[in-house]
């Protein structure tokens, strides 16, 4: 048990030093991040692992117990060892899926932070370190358990139709084996807030464990509750965020009666077009720790979390249509906590369902907080990771909270897709927004200045959550993303020293977190007055070890040979062109364009310093910055 006393918190600031998610179509954080700065869209149809469409869809809205949506945002497969979480493999199918898969993206994102130690992390005061999750009452075995118990009715319609007694028996018996049966673990299994309980269980973590059910919001609630935990000094970590898995028939249907379905299939937050939400399912967790702790420790930090508001809806028309004045509460709270204003916020991450009631409701609010302002001046990009992966539930807040946070952690502005032309009924010309479906650098052009993103989440029952955003420092990125092909330099003093340097990278290269990260780490290494110089282009990890054993052999048997191969893998001896001249070429000048060089700028931290330092002298030279002249604002309309 840890003797540690209560500290007395004086600083509000929240480090986020470790992530972890699965979204559709994402089966980790790096996946999550290139999906979105890649525009990808990944709704699906029903996949044959849910329910058959045969069974219950119908185009018809009033249809009863059907639905008229067959399309959403599912989580792919992913390996799940029950063994090593503690869980018999009979266990499995009276264990709710949010329990299992929250113990794998709570292990992984403690491994994010660092602090994993059976795979090389530090260790912690696990007494002291919380795990608190949003969730919904609704898990996915409560269903089928329930329509298990319906064998009465089964039986009871059947002896209504003359059916024998022996054949009853039979058809009730094959209608109860269709569903798991009800055992020891079964009850557990279908709790919510077991899912924080294994989480704490597996991990060994002391703190508090519990879950939020703050409906659409549960994720933002959780955050919340983790936050003031680590404030009061409760806790020093916390595991904390959103998991929903529940995509079954019973959801679609909760939604196509409500109706809140898009009938085109398409989730278009904020577009004239819009007509409606796609569910999904997510899991989304980060490690929180005291932004001070965060620094004396060394932790890496995706953001700084400066505060988080939150509030009510009050009496409105029902119980689940939203209030703009409720959501503007929480809104401009979290300014007023964070000590900022809303010019200082140049990225906002909307709760945007793509509902055309919900997405004017949000809009008329923000734009109370925000004001009206004139057609030219406009400083804050507005978009909804909806778009790209659809409705998450109880894990919504926590990928908008993702998506900010590494938006400024990698200085870009990220796209929102499927919109043609905003909702003219938001008269967004009139507000600081600017509905931004490209990606873009997010340079400044003031010494000093700090990135800042604003994230919603709004829930059934009338229940707002806004988290303010922050960058750590004004640095290099390890970038995320997976590119498909990256550049690692080598140099030494000779080519024995070379050979020896790269056989000792070889060593690692298995156990490395990934090739970006690794690539990245070995460029800032690189001693370009050393003359013996060896470079390789690679796709990923496996690419890298058969380049370096081919290097390694070319520098053994023809050390004093250059080499230059179609697959990317180029060798100078140095000695030869130590004193050699340098000659430049200019085989002429292309035409510019728009987005010129986006890829470069926006995937490299090396090339993105250049722009920064460029719109650093233009301002200072009272001219426009290079970044707004290159990659613009979007806009839609041909004028």
């Amino acid at each position: 048990m840890s003797k540690k006393s209560i500290p007395v918190i004086k600083d509000r600031d929240i480090a986020i030093v470790g992530m972890s998610c699965l979204f559709p179509k994402a089966r980790n954080l790096n996946e999550f991040w290139t999906n979105i700065v890649s525009k990808k869209d990944c709704i699906s149809d029903i996949p044959e692992t849910h329910w058959d469409p045969k069974d219950y869809f119908s185009e018809d809205l009033k249809d009863p117990d059907k639905t008229y949506c067959k399309r959403g945002g599912f989580l792919p497969f992913v390996e799940f060892d029950p063994m090593q979480y503690g869980i018999g493999p009979k266990d499995l199918d009276v264990i709710d899926t949010a329990q299992l898969l929250g113990m794998k993206v709570a292990r992984e994102a403690l491994k994010d932070a660092g602090y994993l130690a059976d795979e090389g992390g530090r260790e912690f005061d696990r007494d002291r370190c919380a795990a608190i999750v949003g969730t919904t009452s609704i898990t996915e075995l409560t269903t089928p358990l329930n329509k298990r118990l319906s064998y009465p009715v089964i039986d009871k319609v059947l002896q209504q139709h003359g059916i024998p007694t022996e054949m009853r028996d039979s058809i009730t018996q094959q209608y109860r084996d269709s569903y798991p049966i009800w055992q020891e673990n079964s009850f557990p299994g279908v709790l919510g807030n077991v899912v924080s309980g294994r989480i704490a269980s597996h991990l060994n973590l002391g703190g508090t464990n519990c879950v939020i059910d703050a409906a659409c919001a549960s994720a933002l609630g959780a955050v919340k509750m983790a936050a003031d935990a680590l404030l009061t000094g409760t806790c020093d970590m916390a595991i904390t965020g959103g998991v929903d898995t529940e995509n079954n028939i019973f959801m679609y249907m909760c939604f196509s009666k409500t109706p809140a379905f898009s009938k085109e299939g398409k989730s278009r937050p904020f577009d004239a077009s819009s007509d409606g939400i796609l569910i999904a399912e997510g899991i989304g967790l980060m490690v929180l720790k005291r932004y001070q702790d965060a620094l004396r420790d060394g932790d890496k930090i995706y953001a700084v979390m400066r505060s988080i508001g939150s509030s009510s809806d009050g009496r409105g028309k029902s119980i689940y249509q939203p209030v703009s004045e409720g959501q503007a509460k929480a809104v401009k709270q979290a300014y007023e906590l964070g000590g900022v204003t809303p010019k200082d916020i140049e990225l906002l991450e909307a709760h945007g369902t793509g509902t055309p009631v919900g997405d004017m409701k949000e809009f008329s609010g923000l734009k109370f907080v925000y004001g009206d302002q004139s057609k030219n001046d406009k400083w804050c990009a507005i978009g909804s990771v909806k778009s790209q992966i659809g409705h998450s539930k109880a894990s919504a807040g926590i990928a908008g909270v993702m998506k900010a946070a590494l938006s400024i952690y990698h200085h870009v502005l990220p796209p929102t897709i499927n919109v043609e032309k905003p909702n003219p009924a938001m008269e967004i010309e009139s507000s600081p927004f600017y509905l931004n479906s490209e990606l873009r650098p997010w340079t400044h052009n003031v010494e000093g200045h700090k990135r800042r993103a604003g994230t919603s989440a709004f829930g059934f029952g009338g229940t707002n959550f806004h988290v303010l955003l922050e960058q750590h420092k004004d640095e290099n990125f390890t970038s995320l993303l997976n590119t498909g092909v990256d550049f690692v330099p080598l140099a030494d003093k000779n080519v024995d020293a070379l050979v020896l340097q790269i056989e000792e990278l070889q060593k690692h290269v298995h156990s490395a977190r990934g090739l970006e990260e690794l690539c990245s780490f070995l460029r800032t290494k690189f001693k370009h007055d050393y003359p013996c110089k060896a470079s390789l282009v690679v796709n990923d990890l496996s690419d890298l070890e058969l380049k370096l054993a081919e290097l390694v052999a070319h520098l053994k048997n023809h050390p004093d040979r250059t080499l230059s191969t179609r697959s990317g893998i180029f060798f100078l001896p140095g000695e030869e062109f130590q004193d050699a001249k340098v000659a430049v070429l200019f085989p002429g000048q292309g035409s510019q364009y728009l987005g010129m060089m986006r890829e470069l700028i926006t995937h490299r931290p090396e090339a993105q310093s250049v722009l920064q330092k460029v719109n650093l002298w233009r301002n200072s030279q009272n001219l426009q910055s290079l970044d707004e002249i290159v990659y613009p604002m979007s806009v839609y309309d041909k004028e």
